[in-house]
């Protein structure tokens, strides 16, 4: 899950990290309320839940509180990659010295997390690693002993910092790494991390991103998650999600349902093996129920980008005749006129079988034959 940047500073400002000034406004009236409770010049920014704002022209920089309201204005206005503006982050403009960049990240071939420092702060991380990787400073976190005050200080030393300011910014890094455990964070960075005129160091922005597994331990945002607006997911993804169903949405026009994550992708893998291209992956879990079937065909039949449906069931734990009134069900609450592949096997595969024929729906027993049969039909053949 992705946190807006105001609510990711406001953590970092509770573990004791430094940010800016500033309040969150939602018009160009209260933007100019909230600048003049701020010193000026000020930064008026964009919170949606994509990186590159500042490319779009969603950063921009104002003088006055009347500038900050006009400035509101047209930034409320704007689409950021297709997200609407609903927000602006004012606050008072850093004096900078110094760019940096800090995070912690998941290093996934390692199993581990990692720090990872720039010299080249205020650029994306990737950007950085491409054209200047000499400025990259990593350190694997070794999970059994964590991120120590001598790692933090040993990056400081690599940015090429000494003296005081080695312990100062130390202390910051140290204090992200925390932070980033506490909140169960795949990511949590610093971009730039500023160095300020006066020495001190300043988080003049921030990305955090929990892990989705991990959002029960935190009620402050679980709520939101399944918001439409408040998150990063797609209205299908919400609707799974409330159901109980694991899904992603893709970019293809061949739905796809199955049980189990591993015949999921692999019916994805088939799919594209015969030249389709998935929509979605779509796991309706082991032992699904007939609520449960219903509620994912229904995602699917509603989803405009997809053609048609495959359904790929290994009855295990998941009973056939289960999936096979699901399927019924959701028939009965959608008017859909999109054909399915419907590929059943398993426990009570008879019984199923029966139900769906009965109904007059083919069923096929070849995993194979079923991919191949829907990609034919979503290219018209």
């Amino acid at each position: 899950m992705k946190l807006f940047e105001y609510e990711a500073k406001s953590i970092l400002a509770e573990y004791g990290i430094s940010v800016p000034q500033g309040a969150l406004a939602s018009s160009p009236t209260k933007a100019k309320v909230v600048a003049t409770q701020l010193d000026a010049p000020y930064v008026i920014k964009a919170q949606v839940l994509v990186a590159g704002r500042g490319k779009a022209g969603g950063i921009q920089f104002a003088s006055s509180p009347e500038e900050a309201a006009g400035i509101t204005e047209r930034i409320l206005d704007m689409k950021i990659k297709n997200l609407s503006v609903n927000d602006v982050w004012i606050e008072e403009k850093v004096n900078v010295q110094r760019e940096l960049y800090f995070g912690i990240t998941i290093d996934r071939a390692r199993c581990c997390y990692v720090a990872v420092a720039s010299a080249a702060g205020g650029m994306e991380i990737e950007e950085i690693a491409d054209k200047e990787p000499e400025k990259i400073v990593k350190i694997l976190i070794d999970p059994t002993l964590g991120f120590r005050s001598y790692h933090a200080r040993e990056m400081a030393r690599r940015l090429g910092y000494s003296g005081k300011s080695i312990i100062r910014l130390a202390k910051v890094f140290t204090k992200l790494y925390v932070a980033a455990m506490d909140c169960d964070a795949e990511l949590m960075e610093m971009n730039p991390l500023v160095e300020t005129t006066d020495g001190n160091f300043v988080a003049a922005d921030a990305r955090l991103i929990i892990d989705d597994n991990a959002i029960f331990r935190h009620p402050k945002y679980e709520t939101r998650f399944l918001s439409e607006g408040q998150t990063e997911l797609a209205p299908e993804e919400i609707e799974a999600r409330r159901a109980g169903l694991a899904y992603v949405k893709l970019e293809g026009d061949i739905g796809i349902m199955g049980n189990g994550a591993g015949l999921v992708m692999a019916t994805l893998d088939t799919v594209q093996h015969y030249g389709g291209s998935p929509a979605n992956f779509l796991d309706v879990g082991g032992g699904a129920s007939e609520e449960q079937v219903a509620s994912a065909l229904n995602i699917l039949l509603t989803d405009r980008r997809a053609s048609i449906v495959l359904i790929n069931i290994l009855g295990g734990i998941t009973r056939c005749d289960n999936v096979a009134r699901g399927i019924l069900e959701a028939k009965k609450k959608v008017d859909f006129t999109k054909p399915m592949v419907i590929r059943l096997v398993g426990t009570n595969e008879a019984e199923g079988r029966r139900i769906l024929t009965e109904a007059g729906i083919h069923v096929l027993d070849s995993m194979e034959e079923a991919a191949q049969m829907a990609v034919e039909i979503a290219g018209g053949r």
